[in-house]
């Protein structure tokens, strides 16, 4: 395993529809933080298809500011406060969360809610392994058990010691979940995406209670985790808590398996991957359940129901993010195809259904 300075995931300059007053910004953060000195320099991270972040770089001090997208938006989605306490109420007891410095609930700065972290100087994975990054097979199957050990950390967190109960809404879970991302996409869909009513109806005449109730995060992938740039072996932060919540466990590692396109997946799957889980020696999807559920003591019998449900959530994120861009509220060239997408999932959501049936 070798490493060259280009490792580390660089920004770029800011689309013309995500700009904002820097001036604004630059001002309001001289109020609230101590050590903020000089003008910034602003970039913007172009991976991600949900809240946007930027980097503000002053002469001493290396900041992440988080805002939601402009357009229409799910009513839950984006909450820049709920994000912001998350992770201060969470960081005390799991340490991979980044510092959050400051939040900003007062509109006028730049139109939204936002809030400024720390930033983690570290290797972010993307489809692909970055240039420079080597891991041979046995190195690639300990990074995927360690990136699975992180969410066993996560779903073994004392909720007690966070104050964090308030954001389930306790048992039922599942069905809110199943009737809500349903509704979600009823709500979102274009003349060109299939109408998905054979996979809701499947899923909500199998909905299971929960094993158990726990903090979940909602999002977790490789381009969610920082490594650290000396040791990828070793991962330092757990990044995007906009959907974290109490909930079912399966449901999280669901939702994480519907992005691990493993090595002998179709070149669709393969085409819109997130995250390299596809070189030699990453675990299989069927690997990493079996690894998680016997750390976590669990032995579902209905696996199938938490993976389509993870595939159908995928979908209807995609779908939200491309009806942005159906309807003009969007012009990042990236949402273009998603469409495609979101068929491709409903499709994969049936092949596992007439497997499991």
């Amino acid at each position: 395993m070798t490493r060259t300075d280009g490792l580390i995931d660089q920004p770029r300059a800011l689309r013309d529809e995500d700009q904002f007053d820097v001036e604004a910004v630059d001002a309001w953060l001289k109020d609230n933080l101590e050590g903020i000195e000089g003008q910034p320099r602003v970039e913007q991270y172009a991976k991600g298809a949900s809240n946007l972040t930027y980097r503000l770089s002053y002469p001493d001090r290396d900041l992440i500011l988080r805002r939601p997208p402009p357009g229409t938006k799910a009513k839950s989605a984006h909450n820049m406060v709920r994000e912001y306490q998350v992770q201060r109420a969470l960081r005390p007891v799991y340490p991979y969360v980044p510092r959050v410095l400051a939040l900003c609930r007062d509109e006028s700065v730049i139109g939204s809610d936002f809030y400024v972290m720390e930033r983690l100087e570290g290797i972010i994975l993307r489809e692909d392994l970055p240039e420079g990054l080597k891991l041979e097979p046995d190195q690639a199957r300990l990074l995927s058990k360690t990136a699975i050990d992180r969410l066993i950390d996560l779903h073994q967190v004392d909720l007690d010691q966070t104050g964090l109960r308030r954001l389930g809404k306790g048992a039922g879970y599942n069905k809110r979940q199943i009737e809500g991302w349903s509704e979600r996409f009823r709500r979102a869909k274009t003349w060109n995406v299939l109408p998905g009513r054979m996979v809701m109806r499947w899923l909500a005449e199998r909905v299971p209670d929960e094993v158990r109730l726990c903090l979940i995060h909602g999002d977790y992938r490789f381009d969610n985790l920082v490594l650290d740039v000396n040791d990828p072996m070793n991962i330092i932060g757990v990044l995007d808590w906009e959907l974290a919540t109490i909930g079912d466990p399966l449901m999280d590692l669901g939702n994480s398996m519907a992005y691990w396109v493993q090595e002998d997946d179709d070149k669709y799957f393969k085409g819109f991957r997130r995250q390299p889980t596809h070189v030699p020696g990453m675990l299989t999807r069927a690997e990493v359940v079996e690894y998680y559920c016997d750390r976590m003591d669990l032995k579902p019998d209905n696996w199938a129901f938490y993976e389509v449900y993870g595939l159908f959530r995928l979908a209807v994120i995609a779908q939200q993010i491309y009806y942005r861009y159906h309807k003009g509220q969007t012009r990042n060239p990236n949402f273009q195809h998603f469409w495609l997408a979101v068929n491709y999932l409903l499709w994969r959501c049936r092949r596992v259904i007439k497997r499991a049936d």
